[in-house]
């Protein structure tokens, strides 16, 4: 618990503050950090009492030959859960540095206490995303799962869902990132952990898609960062989770601008993207390759909006009789009709797998 590195620190800190020297000793009693760098790994004897008795210990100046490996000082017990893990020594008069001796116990206290908090969000979290990884295995070992599961207090029950978030352009840290989600999902019952340095994934437990999705608006809605997030179809049993994160990806990918988008928002395309490439290739040629760029996203704009010609104007910011111009020149070129709906369908489709093309290249 108080390590070598954890003491150091205290000593950096504490030292910039009150401007005396700081030993600490670990539960042998032997110096691990210091003012004085002589002095580290000497066996304190101050600190061998403070560790018999528990109690501090105040070495006047005519005191150290008693206490060989000492000098002069307050020697206290740090202790931990009830337990004394170490001792801190503040070299000077005991009676210069008695007032403010309690409070320097006080934040070497604090800071043990910071750091084993850190030190378990970071043993737990590496739980979670060691159990997330075995579940998108081909196979995975269920005991291992359940053992890792338990440690952390976590049960998971079919129905699943995955969500992938990607974040960029943020202040804040990578903890405080997965606090913001904890806090919205029942912690007992999801996991939340780091795909990447950008993305996080989200597995939730018997919680339905609708609450899912109104927990994850609220989440965009409460906080300034800069989110998109895919969400993949309902897994019914771990050997699905893997199809899910899938479909949370193809969704994050196939979303375009939206903030937030499910894998049945975007089937259409995925079923595309698995297509012979040379048959997409083909299927394009014949279709729009003909069309110029600015017709192209005509067509784009226009089936947003549900082939509604006002609201597709709108959008465009371009006059209605321009668009209906800019339909009719489609029609003319490709034969087929952006305002029948079979016709649409083609040039949809289409549209499309140019848009996948352009974002592999």
């Amino acid at each position: 618990m108080l390590t070598q590195e954890m003491a150091a620190e205290i000593v950096k800190q504490t030292m910039i503050r009150l401007n005396r020297n700081i030993n600490i000793m670990d539960h042998t009693g032997t110096i691990i950090a210091s003012g004085d760098q002589s002095r580290i790994h000497q066996l304190h004897s101050g600190a061998l009492e403070v560790l018999r008795t528990g109690k501090p210990l105040f070495i006047k100046e005519d005191d150290p030959q008693q206490w060989e490996g000492s000098l002069p000082g307050i020697n206290l017990p740090i202790t931990f859960q009830d337990l004394i893990i170490g001792v801190i020594g503040i070299t000077g008069k005991p009676e210069e540095i008695m007032e403010f001796a309690s409070l320097v116990k006080m934040i070497t206290e604090m800071m043990i206490h910071q750091s084993f908090i850190a030190e378990q969000f970071e043993w737990k979290q590496r739980l979670k995303e060691q159990v997330f990884e075995e579940l998108l295995k081909d196979q995975y070992d269920v005991e291992s799962i359940n053992q890792r599961l338990n440690l952390i207090e976590i049960k998971l029950t079919p129905s699943f869902q995955i969500a992938i978030i990607e974040v960029s352009q943020t202040p804040l840290k990578k903890r405080e990132l997965l606090q913001i989600l904890e806090n919205s999902f029942d912690e007992g019952s999801s996991l939340v952990g780091f795909l990447n340095s950008s993305r996080i994934f989200l597995l939730t437990s018997q919680l339905p898609e609708t609450k899912l999705i109104q927990k994850l608006k609220t989440v965009l809605n409460s906080t300034n960062l800069f989110l998109k997030i895919g969400i993949g179809s309902t897994a019914m049993d771990f050997t699905q989770v893997r199809h899910s994160f899938q479909e949370a990806q193809q969704a994050l990918l196939f979303g375009g601008q939206e903030k937030l988008t499910t894998f049945a928002e975007i089937e259409p395309q995925a079923l595309l993207a698995g297509l012979d490439e040379r048959a997409k290739s083909q299927y394009l040629n014949r279709v729009i390759g003909n069309l110029s760029d600015k017709l192209i996203e005509t067509l784009d704009y226009f089936f947003k909006s549900n082939q509604n010609i006002g609201e597709c104007a709108k959008r465009m910011y371009i006059h209605r009789n321009s668009l209906i111009y800019r339909l009719r020149k489609i029609k003319e070129i490709t034969g087929l009709d952006p305002q029948v709906l079979n016709d649409a369908v083609t040039l949809q489709l289409a549209v499309w797998l140019l848009q996948m093309n352009r974002k592999e290249n």
